[in-house]
């Protein structure tokens, strides 16, 4: 009686060694993605603290008193003197630079690549949302905060 001869493997066959491509993940962000979130992250931060030290309106404005109507309070505002010609350069440049650094970030190809790969739709909304709050793409992180304080 002969010893039965293993038959040959195929190696164009899948084996339980062969490692299959893991499969396609949108929260798995480009670099160039992540740094241009936080650019954007970073953008609004100055804007927003540029903005908070301006006067309420650019124009000069002699404002207007509290008012009370039918139980109805509205706040009234101070006069204002507007905004300086560099205060509002300031704002229009940091305003530019957001806009333009959100196009680059809407406009990224790796959405489009998340289409291409069936991802769509809520999951879509998803994985924009959670680029937001990807490692890298914020400046400050909460632990970043307590560490400094």
């Amino acid at each position: 009686m002969s010893t039965p001869v293993p038959a040959a493997k195929d190696s164009s066959a899948p084996g339980p060694a062969a490692t299959q491509p893991a499969p396609f993940n949108p929260h798995h962000f480009p670099g160039d993605l992540i740094a241009a979130q936080r650019m954007v992250a970073e953008l609004f931060a100055r804007l927003h603290a540029h903005q908070a030290a301006l006067p309420w309106s650019r124009e000069k404005h002699k404002g207007w008193p509290d008012e009370t109507e039918r139980g109805r309070e509205r706040p009234g505002r101070p006069a204002t003197p507007g905004w300086e010609p560099d205060e509002a350069a300031e704002y229009d440049r940091l305003f530019a630079a957001l806009r333009d650094a959100t196009a680059v970030v809407q406009g990224h190809p790796w959405w489009e690549r998340c289409e291409q790969e069936g991802v769509k739709g809520a999951a879509l909304v998803a994985a924009r949302m959670a680029l937001k709050h990807a490692e890298g793409a914020v400046p400050l992180a909460r632990d970043d905060v307590e560490e400094a304080a």
